[in-house]
């Protein structure tokens, strides 16, 4: 495959191309639309269309009631709060199979690029003392439904934990730090530098049109790990860090950052009791994200191939093989490598694809159970086809 810099350059023209025919093409539906609101007929539209954006935009923050583990809508506001806390106090706190501004928080402007001198001590006094101040270790999480599944399902929300603003500025310093001496492998496209959602779509796409043109298959497994950040095991997450080569110092202020870490929820009818949380990263941590890629970089490091047949954004893993065979090997030998440490390779929404697919290509199966087979799979935000074509983007 020829990733050279004048394919990417031609790939990125022709993003800019099909975005300025999407803005015609939107511009061309409005005028469309306006000649139509000017006419007879389209004189109930002027009524009913304001009434489905205002139906379309409401904030899915604004649900007040939420279902509980056996699928009863809960009503009143005490329930709901004790379903918010029951939900995300298991899901902090899971036993491990192998063993606008947060107000009451913190109240400091987050200033990434300018700490000043009295930050500057406090964090050399955290830094030799491997203990952070006691505030820090209190969030507000807040429920971010994922614009699919029932809105009432605790489940198809992501919680986001809000932290003081003081301790992200510390965990920036720490990141800092960390990049200088550990090394990611290059299938991580993940808020690794020089590096985007653009560089590991345009690697997948080049992939299958080579195949396309050489009107050969190529099988693509999406990998998709349940509650990923949620579930990681902190033992292994320092496990990981030391092999990684990280100081022990660094590990201890790290394993302080979790320590007697507790959280509220926050939601639609109020804010729940306190609890704490023992298992998984922080989401909302400026952290998280490369630690994540720490953990994900030494779990894979026996089975991931080169890049693009292995590629990493995160906890987006796609898996690709000339064969089906092959693919389904290397996704059983993932599943292995992930879930022994702890992690869950999620059977209902892991998915494959064949592009340009021959006659009895087959199904993929994990332990026995059929992965869901697409046509066409959001990657990145992008749509991709198993035709090898951009005709949905």
């Amino acid at each position: 495959m020829d990733r050279t810099e004048e394919n990417r350059q031609e790939y990125k023209e022709l993003q800019r191309r099909v975005k300025r025919e999407v803005s015609k093409a939107k511009q061309k539906a409005y005028d469309e639309l306006y000649t139509r609101l000017d006419t007879r007929e389209g004189e109930k539209d002027l009524y009913r269309l304001p009434r489905q954006r205002d139906r379309d935009g409401k904030d899915v923050q604004q649900v007040r009631v939420i279902k509980d583990r056996d699928g009863r809508v809960l009503t009143s506001e005490e329930s709901v709060q004790r379903r918010w806390k029951k939900y995300f106090e298991e899901l902090m706190n899971e036993e491990n199979e192998r063993e606008k501004r947060v107000e009451g928080v913190n109240s400091v402007e987050q200033k990434v690029d300018k700490i000043r001198k009295d930050e500057v001590s406090l964090f050399n006094r955290v830094l030799e003392s491997e203990r952070m101040p006691e505030e820090w270790r209190r969030s507000v999480l807040v429920p971010i439904f994922k614009i699919k599944g029932d809105v009432q399902s605790c489940s198809n929300y992501r919680g986001i934990k809000l932290m003081s603003h003081t301790m992200k500025l510390w965990e920036r310093v720490v990141e800092a730090r960390l990049r200088k001496v550990v090394g990611i492998c290059e299938q991580q496209y993940g808020f690794m530098p020089r590096k985007s959602t653009t560089d590991a779509i345009f690697a997948l796409r080049i992939l299958m049109e080579k195949y396309r043109d050489g009107q050969r298959e190529l099988h693509c497994v999406f990998v998709d790990l349940e509650k990923a950040y949620d579930r990681v095991p902190r033992e292994e997450l320092w496990y990981c860090m030391r092999k990684s080569g990280v100081a022990e110092k660094y590990v201890r202020v790290v394993q302080d950052m979790y320590e007697r870490s507790r959280t509220v929820v926050r939601c639609a009818v109020g804010q729940t009791e306190e609890f704490k949380v023992e298992v998984g990263l922080h989401q909302g941590s400026a952290l998280s994200p490369f630690m994540f890629a720490i953990m994900m970089d030494q779990l894979s490091e026996e089975v991931r191939q080169e890049s693009p047949w292995t590629m990493m954004f995160a906890d987006d893993i796609v898996i690709c093989s000339e064969s089906r065979e092959q693919v389904e090997e290397n996704l059983e030998r993932w599943r292995f490598a992930l879930e022994r440490r702890g992690m869950k390779v999620s059977r209902s929404k892991t998915e494959y694809m064949c592009v340009n697919e021959r006659e009895g290509s087959g199904t993929v199966r994990l332990q026995g159970e059929e992965v869901k087979k697409v046509q066409e799979f959001k990657y990145l935000g992008s749509t991709v086809q198993s035709n090898g074509e951009c005709g949905k983007e």
